[in-house]
């Protein structure tokens, strides 16, 4: 581990030999010192962790020396030590962007030793958070997310790079189990607010009463046990990314005081008065057709086209083909890794088992399969056996909703041709009709490839 590098700066060296004499205790400390400012600003290029200046040096003052500090390194922290008890130079110095302000006498050694001992904890703390965030950062590359090669998926790797890009609201839509959130968290720690906060709300989960002091906050005394100011997730979300799950579910009354956040780009804490400023970019997610919903009168249509943004809908997983079989070996590597099995391989018989199932709770049902298919298993390979349908859904849920024959015949063609890559010819084969009935299809705009 390196030392921690400190400059002094004082043109007083018998004053400064104290301070190095004193620092230079903790053998962890290197100290460097200069008598004047000239001296240090050559020597930044050692970048030191840490300068101490005094506030009267020859030629300059403190604050013209921290200002050419702060223009060479912006991020080193400087602590001044004065001669002087002079209230306002110190209140200008710290307003400046200083770390600390001492007066020189008898303890100002000990206080710039707790003051150094404060600004390392301050930096070692930083530099966790900014590794965490690098690891934020790979852990939510879009490849590491979401597994798969088909142009189901890769299409939707272009739309999120898009969304990360710009700062335009973003709807996800896609069944349960799709990976909604994730695509969220995604796009944020992608984009130029991954260092601002992430913040997710799903509205299913909150009682309807609750849910505009969850979003917006409320004031003390705003009702009956609220005890004191609540901070509402908007403004925990400021400058960062606020992410709505199942949007769709949110009443008609809570969805115009919504509209009005998003248009104003402000809010007013329940029970209060002061307007609250916001940057806060919105992704939301639902499983339902928000359009129906528009039609059935069930969501506003201004506040639709309002958080419409970019649409990245998600495919089912049985319209995914081979990364079906992409996803159960990662989460069977996984789960072996996790629970220190040793690897394991799926059977020929496993892999055609799992793509003739319909995967109902999509990859969400798929990671429950093989992490309870690596448990059954015996040996290094996993078999068809082991292989148990999780869905709390049974297969009558294909005839849940009431269609017509032509459109169940369309849901049947449409989810080949994005299984086989729009291979007409091949679907065709697959399903014993003829081409001609799927290009009329296609041509009637019944479906487009």
């Amino acid at each position: 581990m390196e030392n921690y590098h400190i400059f002094i700066v004082d043109d007083d060296p018998w004053y400064s030999e104290i301070l190095e004499y004193h620092l230079s205790l903790n053998p962890d400390y290197t100290v460097t010192r200069f008598e004047s400012a000239d001296e240090c600003l050559r020597n930044l290029h050692k970048k030191p962790d840490l300068i101490t200046i005094d506030y009267s040096l020859p030629g300059t003052n403190g604050a013209d020396l921290f200002k050419q500090i702060r223009s060479a390194d912006p991020d080193v922290p400087v602590i001044v030590i004065s001669g002087q008890e002079d209230v306002t130079t110190a209140i200008e110095m710290l307003k400046m962007g200083v770390t600390d302000y001492l007066v020189k006498d008898d303890n100002t050694k000990d206080l710039l030793w707790n003051a150094v001992i404060r600004v390392r904890e301050n930096q070692s703390l930083r530099k966790e958070v900014e590794t965490l965030r690098e690891e934020l950062g790979q852990k939510y590359e879009f490849g590491n997310i979401i597994k798969g090669n088909s142009p189901a998926i890769r299409k939707i790797f272009g739309l999120m790079e898009k969304a990360a890009r710009t700062n335009i609201n973003v709807s996800v839509t896609g069944e349960t189990g799709t990976g909604k959130e994730l695509v969220a968290k995604a796009i944020h720690y992608n984009s130029d607010r991954k260092k601002k906060p992430f913040m997710a709300v799903n509205m299913a989960a909150i009682p309807a009463e609750l849910i505009e002091s969850e979003l917006f906050g409320h004031e003390k005394g705003a009702f009956t046990g609220a005890l004191g100011r609540k901070t509402g997730k908007f403004e925990e979300a400021n400058k960062g990314t606020l992410f709505l799950d199942e949007i769709a579910e949110l009443d008609l009354n809570l969805q115009s005081k919504l509209l009005r956040v998003l248009q104003e780009r402000e809010l007013v804490r329940v029970g209060g008065n002061e307007k609250v400023k916001l940057d806060v970019r919105l992704i939301v997610a639902t499983h339902k057709d928000l359009a129906a919903e528009v039609q059935k009168g069930l969501f506003r249509e201004d506040l639709y086209y309002r958080i419409m943004g970019l649409p990245v809908e998600l495919p089912p997983l049985r319209d995914r083909g081979n990364d079906i079989l992409l996803l159960a070996k990662f989460f069977l590597d996984e789960f072996c890794l996790d629970n220190k099995l040793e690897a394991k391989q799926l059977t020929e018989a496993a892999r055609e088992k799992l793509m003739k199932y319909s995967f109902p709770g999509n990859v969400r049902e798929l990671k429950a399969m093989m992490d309870l298919a690596a448990v059954l298993s015996n040996g290094r390979e996993v078999g068809p056996e082991d292989i148990t349908y999780t869905s709390a859904r049974n297969q009558e849920s294909l005839l849940s909703e009431e269609k017509t024959l032509r459109e169940y015949t369309q849901g049947i063609i449409r989810h080949f041709l994005r299984k086989y890559d729009n291979n007409v010819l091949l679907v065709a084969e697959k399903l014993d009709i003829g081409k001609s009935t799927i290009y009329k299809m296609i041509q009637q705009k019944e479906f487009s490839l």
